[in-house]
């Protein structure tokens, strides 16, 4: 049945070329946002003492929980849409690079859910007291 299709016929079912900027794009953009807010995080954990109750408290304060936040989904986009590139690229048994895929989209989102979770619980915490 293949040697019957026309070449263009055969290679459009193998992917299409339109996803690929998209996905550069946005691996680009987080890559800016990650750039202007890790110095951010590192200034702010440098300048915040180490014990819990203070890092709880600076966690807690808005302007720092919406930073933080910012900061977390970047990241965890960013490393997502990475893994995925590596995957894609080095994984060449279909099943295992879909199972792969699901995997690192769903520890993504735990992850980056449960970190967003934490944040707003000192928000409301230090609202709250």
């Amino acid at each position: 049945m293949d040697r019957f299709q026309t070449p263009i016929k055969r290679v459009q079912g193998l992917g299409s070329s339109k996803d690929g900027t998209h996905h550069w794009w946005v691996q680009r953009t987080s890559a800016m946002a990650l750039a202007i807010l890790t110095p951010w995080f590192i200034w702010r954990c440098a300048s915040t003492p180490a014990d819990f109750a203070s890092v709880r408290d600076m966690v807690g304060l808005p302007y720092n929980a919406l930073l933080l936040s910012a900061f977390i989904v970047a990241l965890f986009y960013h490393a997502q849409l990475g893994l995925q590139v590596v995957v894609e690229d080095y994984i060449h048994s279909r099943p295992a690079e879909v199972a792969l895929l699901l995997a690192i989209k769903v520890l993504a989102w735990l992850g980056a859910g449960a970190a967003l979770l934490a944040i707003l619980f000192q928000v409301f915490v230090r609202l709250n007291s």
